[in-house]
């Protein structure tokens, strides 16, 4: 039992910080003159090539039925724009920083959901959003009076909201029993149609110059969605969704990590202030989620 849950922990870190790598793989190739859009062709067009092996591999089903194609259309479409709104707002600011502001994705699914779902928002839930917001606050004025781009934090929030958007979407419709691995696939397939129809029919397609730098594209298909994917569901098989939940509080981390070795940005007391704060808020959020939940577990069955 204790190894199983050791797995899970181990399973749930490797596909936070996955998720986490796609500064690392995105960076070079914008310093190589290639668009958000190109590099997002690439990672959308290898992810769906990868997951279709991992399929075959485990003997899924491509098949589809008449219910499921409108939502898997629109979920790819909110797909392709989050991950298109993110990749944009690297051009604005620090992807660490971007990363983090991100990462606020449950603390929004819990206020559409108290808005529009009619759900109770609890004290937690209040606390959280308080939290989140201060923390943001934080990071988007600098030191010295100096503030992040409004454009960046604008595209960075909008990624966040779409992607709560697409979690509720799917807990919501007839995708909610599909199978991980055929959910992405079809949602990165018609994502791509997106960047496809961007780039006119790939008529306006960044050729990535050097076959070393084919390594960015390959690793963005690879880390932040097989690798992720994967160990995001070993993970949530052995311990629970909570745990690994929680340990996806690695991927800003990795971000930030990788944004200040590896690219030189910034990291001051204020922003650590601020990325504590946005991180204890999402902790909180899901933890209190999952202890609301235990408690009415124990009432119902008193």
């Amino acid at each position: 039992m204790a190894s199983n849950t050791f797995k899970g922990f181990v399973y749930g870190a490797v596909a936070a910080a996955s998720y986490g790598l796609n500064p690392l793989f995105t960076l070079p190739l914008y310093a190589d003159g290639v668009s958000a859009d190109s590099v997002l062709f690439y990672r959308y067009g290898l992810g769906v090539v990868m997951l279709a092996l991992l399929m075959k591999v485990q003997k899924q089903s491509f098949a589809l039925h008449r219910s499921e194609v409108l939502p898997l259309l629109v979920m790819g479409m909110l797909f392709a724009f989050s991950s298109l709104t993110l990749f944009q707002s690297y051009n604005y600011m620090d992807a660490g920083i971007a990363s983090t502001i991100l990462f606020v994705y449950p603390v929004l699914v819990a206020v559409i959901m108290a808005v529009f779902f009619k759900e109770k928002v609890s004290v937690i839930t209040a606390v959280s959003i308080a939290l989140a917001f201060v923390g943001i606050s934080l990071l988007y004025k600098g030191e010295g009076g100096k503030t992040l781009s409004l454009i960046g934090v604008l595209l960075v929030f909008i990624s966040s909201l779409t992607y709560a958007i697409y979690i509720i979407g799917v807990n919501r419709s007839s995708l909610k029993d599909m199978p991980t691995a055929k959910l992405t696939f079809y949602a990165l397939l018609f994502g791509l149609s997106v960047f496809v129809v961007r780039l006119k029919f790939c008529t306006h397609l960044d050729p990535i110059s050097t076959p070393w730098l084919w390594i960015n594209p390959i690793g963005l298909a690879l880390f932040p969605t097989v690798i992720s994917l994967v160990a995001m569901t070993k993970s949530i098989h052995y311990i629970g969704s909570t745990p690994a939940a929680i340990l996806g509080a690695l991927e800003p981390i990795t971000a930030l990590f990788f944004g200040v070795l590896v690219f030189g940005e910034r990291l001051t007391p204020r922003i650590i202030l601020g990325i504590i704060l946005v991180l204890s808020a999402v902790t909180l959020i899901i933890v209190g989620k999952s202890l609301v939940n235990r408690i009415r577990v124990h009432v119902l069955h008193k």
